[in-house]
């Protein structure tokens, strides 16, 4: 496995990071515990979960899972770096949802009990909250920061502006700000080239890509006969790039590699990227997903690959003269 600096923090990561959304929802407990066994096995150090994974058994119930799995061997947490997040609506109780202080401290708390661990080592909001001032946003976190509940904070879903005014307003409180943010990025969404990655760059944040293979599209649908599940976002963008794929697998063919893998490891030549997310269903998909790391994309590779699915300039260029 290989590591990186999380943004311009001192904090190193593996280069693939393990969501647990499917954990609860679609992967039973005692099937995800070995998932968890052997990405930790494999060097990955770094793992996702959210307040509100967990499916049908409810909001919360995923890091519940990730918790039990963290008691099985208390020498393991100091090995982690565990991330969530905070924003989603936890229950219909007024305000118990967003980024207000009262939520952000409540959340926390209920998280650090649902995961059994004394800190969480990435705080990620997992939304803007438009009606919270930034500065009651980051009052409420600086507390936690100082109380040593959580060690760094990210972003999550953030347009380039909003990474931007979050660190200004950061910088006048002497304060690091964030280090992250996970955002859809792939080979067929790269809409954050235009603004949240220049953005990210120029305030030191790493980018950590969420849906790697647009759920399951870059996966190699077609080569499998459509065999692969297909719905949500994958179901309605396939459409309109179906000739796309159909080229896209034809060179991953040519290249002699798994559509997945390639995917992933284009993510991984992005300068701007820390650690796609990987969410394994099997421990088939995750030992997949681990040789990405060992994939290395020419120039003449990664050409063609823009060429197949092209990206943005940077605003304005992309759209103005």
């Amino acid at each position: 496995m290989e590591f990186t600096r999380l943004g311009r923090s001192g904090l190193s990561v593996s280069r693939l990071c393990l969501g647990t959304m499917n954990f609860g929802a679609e992967v039973d407990e005692q099937d995800s515990f070995p998932i968890l066994d052997r990405a930790l096995d494999a060097g990955i150090n770094f793992l996702d979960t959210a307040n509100t994974y967990g499916g049908r058994l409810g909001v919360g119930a995923t890091e519940e899972i990730v918790g039990r799995w963290l008691a099985r061997d208390r020498g393991r947490r100091d090995e982690l770096v565990v991330a969530t997040k905070v924003y989603g609506r936890m229950s219909t109780a007024v305000g118990d949802g967003g980024l207000s202080a009262r939520h952000i401290r409540k959340a926390c708390e209920d998280s650090l009990r649902r995961l059994q661990t004394d800190r969480i080592d990435l705080y990620q909001m997992h939304h803007i909250d438009r009606a919270v001032p930034v500065d009651e946003v980051w009052e409420a976190l600086e507390l936690l920061l100082s109380q040593g509940k959580i060690i760094y904070c990210g972003s999550s879903n953030f347009a380039g502006w909003h990474i931007a005014r979050a660190q200004e307003a950061a910088g006048k409180r002497n304060r690091l700000g964030l280090v992250s943010e996970q955002s859809l990025y792939n080979l067929v969404e790269r809409s954050l080239e235009r603004e949240v990655i220049p953005a990210a760059e120029y305030y030191g944040l790493s980018i950590i890509p969420w849906s790697p293979l647009h759920g399951g599209l870059l996966g190699g649908m077609l080569a499998e006969g459509g065999s692969r599940r297909m719905g949500g976002r994958s179901a309605n963008t396939l459409p309109g790039v179906r000739p796309q794929l159909e080229r896209y697998e034809a060179f991953c063919e040519k290249l002699g590699e798994p559509p997945a893998v390639v995917a992933l490891a284009w993510l991984l030549s992005r300068p701007q990227v820390a650690a796609p997310i990987v969410g394994p269903r099997t421990l088939g998909q995750l030992e997949g997903a681990l040789t990405a790391v060992d994939v290395k994309l020419d120039e003449a590779a990664l050409s063609e690959l823009d060429e197949i699915f092209p990206g943005h300039l940077t605003a304005p260029e992309d759209y103005a003269f």
